[in-house]
């Protein structure tokens, strides 16, 4: 239970959630004790707007981000009151602001959490109208409550300004430590390796999102803190584990055919597994570890582990006879060298964790070049005017929601509702771009406010000691923020638990408010629900051949960087290693609007099967070229050949040929079918070459010829089955351009 309740309170959420419940709190039972109960709540609320805009980053980006929202609610809040006064100027000028706030998300996530602070302010202003200086009073006191959140905000940085860093490093071993169990799990005779290679690609999203999120705080601190110990260990542990993940998705084989094979010899395959599982494992314990602020001391004997390997493989080829057990030993050889290489960089890791050294792993050149990993922190005025149409799914939601709203507006005037605000608020935090989403929200915000309305009323008819309720109200407040980014239903039931508390303080006649807060959410709820399927709705299966024809691209681009790398040797490239990040974030892409069209109505989850497919195929042709990147790096290679340049030159015409696919629908395959059947000619001819250097194997026994050996059957296998995946993704874009 205290390990449960630890986890909880040390992490990200619950420490925003009480940064943002002190600088609301504090001004109010100060104030109130003064006798200036009001202009307390106004510091709180200002405290509240700037909120949303606080997410995690290096603290110069942090603190540009929060100054930014304090600029933005406070025009906000004073154009609400400047223009209320006159309707018909008001409401037409309103609605234009709530489209260009939203418009500001094309920036980026900063931005989108800066607009929704400024959204925020505008839906709350429309409910504390003034007039005269009292505006001036007003946003004056929104101005220091905003400015009271960013100086406690960043104070709390200041005293703890790693801790973000090591909870995020510690979720990324974690998740890390999880695809790799999955890649464990594969080599069950009796897996549903569908199922699982489906939960690796949804792993694949979140490790996407956490990966940036450890690249913008690693990457772009390490100018202010990037010569202190404790951050080159974060920066050097982020990157071994970006190659960890690198050689586990390198460690692509054909399961059944590798049972059928040993079948007979399980104690090789079950070596293994049991080594991939203590690998997991290790990542786990040092994520753990790191979460709990404790010592690491290591549980398994990975060494250990790695001998057996070799031994059961020993063991195989003694069975069965140097001849016979051949192709057999390459297969096994080849896995315990991925295995011995992921050891390596995990005890890069335990290491730095067990002893006291200076990281110097990380040359000033490689400094140099993190920042090309970066997202560009330029906010150009081409990008809003590009998105200026309907193509863009960013303007079909501001504009969704800015009609919503004036819609929002007109159900206030025509209806007797006490708190028109309630809505605009409702409607501001619930739509989102995807229908899915906003349904699911929409859902959660009418259950979570029914579900605290009822545990209110029903403590609240036992409890009448102003106190105990204040209390509660404070800690229904922290646990209202700290959920509503963890599980938002959970988080809207203590919100409205907050509110019902705050209001039994405030007036006598609680029933008859919160009668209509409930109201007016389920009012909001229902208009943003029909806003996003009615108005200009951009359904999931609009951008997925986007998100299809840019994923096959990484795949591509990373393709040809390693046949460059390979060809000519020498050092990894920033390119080579630009190109490895893209292929994992496009892929993670491609799955996340999968996701979202499997939200979406069943009627527009149009050739689902058919994109899955798509998601699948990609998802190993990246396993591929990551095992043959891997390979290349690793090992001493030699000249490239005529007939690897060839293959390779066939895979990306074939990508190239899914690729017009999208483009041009299916007149191009006309065009291309020639071309691709002579290449299919000429690779057939290439596929003889495994085949007759393995029966050359007894005339020799030289160590150079050996290693030919292996990097002949290794590479010609990734090329065998690299030029079969790409002719199925071809095969399958066909299916889904006819399809449509």
């Amino acid at each position: 239970m205290i390990q449960q309740i630890r986890q909880f309170t040390d992490n990200v959420n619950f420490t925003r959630a009480v940064i943002v419940t002190v600088a609301a709190v504090l001004p109010v039972l100060v104030l109130s004790k003064l006798g200036y109960f009001e202009t307390g709540f106004t510091v709180a609320i200002g405290a509240f707007l700037t909120y949303p805009a606080d997410i995690p980053s290096n603290i110069v980006h942090r603190a540009r981000g929060l100054l930014a929202a304090t600029v933005v609610v406070m025009g906000s809040t004073v154009a609400v009151n400047l223009l209320h006064p006159l309707p018909w100027l008001f409401y037409p000028l309103i609605t234009v602001l709530v489209f260009f706030l939203s418009m500001i998300s094309v920036y980026g996530q900063r931005a989108t959490m800066i607009a929704f602070s400024g959204l925020l302010a505008i839906a709350l202003g429309t409910g504390h109208i003034h007039v005269g200086m009292e505006i001036v009073e007003y946003a004056g006191l929104i101005l220091g409550g905003s400015l009271f959140y960013v100086v406690l905000s960043l104070t709390f940085n200041f005293l703890s300004p790693h801790r973000y860093t090591e909870l995020t490093v510690a979720e990324c071993l974690k998740l890390t430590a999880k695809y790799m169990k999955l890649r464990g799990d594969l080599w069950n005779a009796d897996a549903d390796r569908a199922s699982i290679v489906e939960k690796q690609l949804h792993l694949q999203v979140e490790i996407n999102t956490i990966h940036e999120n450890l690249r913008e705080v690693l990457f772009r601190n390490r100018t202010v803190a990037g010569n202190s110990n404790r951050s080159r260990k974060m920066l050097l542990l982020f990157i071994s584990l970006m190659e960890i993940l690198e050689l586990a998705l390198s460690t692509s084989f054909d399961h059944s055919q590798l049972h059928q094979k040993f079948g007979s010899h399980s104690k090789v395959l079950s070596t293994y597994q049991n080594l991939a599982y203590n690998l997991a494992s290790t990542l786990k314990r040092v994520g753990k570890s790191i979460e709990n602020g404790k010592k690491y001391i290591a549980k398994h004997d990975l060494i250990a582990d790695l001998a057996a390997l070799e031994k059961a493989i020993t063991d195989y080829e003694q069975l069965l006879g140097p001849e016979a057990a051949a192709e057999g030993v390459y297969m096994l050889k080849n896995m315990m060298h991925y295995a011995e290489k992921q050891i390596e960089k995990i005890k890069i890791i335990e290491r730095a964790f067990t002893q006291n050294i200076t990281f110097k792993e990380l040359s000033k050149t490689r400094d140099k070049d993190l920042d090309k990993f970066l997202t560009p922190e330029n906010y150009p005025l081409r990008a809003l005017r590009d998105n200026l149409s309907f193509s863009s799914t960013i303007f079909r939601h501001s504009l969704r929601l800015a009609i919503t709203i004036a819609l929002g507006f007109v159900v206030g005037a025509l209806f007797p509702l006490q708190n028109v605000y309630w809505i605009l608020l409702t409607i501001v935090v619930i739509m989102r771009p995807g229908y899915g989403l906003t349904k699911q929200r929409s859902y959660q915000r009418i259950i979570g406010t029914v579900t605290g309305a009822i545990i209110a009323f029903a403590f609240l008819h036992f409890v009448h000691e102003p106190v105990i309720i204040g209390t509660l109200t404070i800690v229904c407040m922290l646990l209202g923020f700290t959920f509503t980014a963890i599980n938002y239903r959970i988080g809207a039931t203590f919100v409205t638990i907050y509110v019902v508390f705050l209001y039994a303080l405030l007036t006598p006649d609680i029933s008859h408010v919160i009668q209509y807060r409930i109201i007016d959410t389920a009012v909001g709820a229902v208009l943003a629900f029909v806003g996003n399927y009615l108005f200009w709705p951009s359904w999931e299966f609009m951008n997925l051949p986007v998100f299809i024809k840019k994923s096959i691209e990484a795949n591509r681009d990373y393709l040809a960087q390693i046949s460059q790398y390979y060809n000519e040797k020498g050092s990894v490239t920033v390119g080579y290693r630009l190109a490895r990040k893209n292929a994992f974030i496009e892929l993670g892409n491609l799955m996340s609007s999968y996701q979202r069209m499997a939200q979406e109505p069943k009627s527009k989850q149009k050739q689902q099967q058919q994109v899955y497919k798509l998601a699948v195929l990609n998802h190993t042709l990246l396993s591929s070229l990551a095992s043959l990147g891997t390979y290349t790096q690793s090992h001493k290679t030699y000249q490239a050949s005529e007939a690897f340049n060839v293959v390779v030159t066939t895979v990306i015409r074939n990508l190239d040929h899914a690729i017009t696919l999208l483009n041009l629908g299916v007149q191009a395959q006309e065009a291309l079918q020639a071309q691709n059947e002579e290449l299919a000619m000429r690779f057939t001819e290439l596929k003889n070459i495994r085949a007759k250097e393995l029966r050359e194997i007894h005339l020799t026994d030289d160590q150079e010829f050996k290693l030919k050996m292996e990097e002949a059957h290794l590479v010609i296998e990734q090329l065998v089955w690299l030029n079969s995946i790409s002719e199925k993704i071809v095969k399958a874009t066909k299916q889904l351009e006819l399809s449509k």
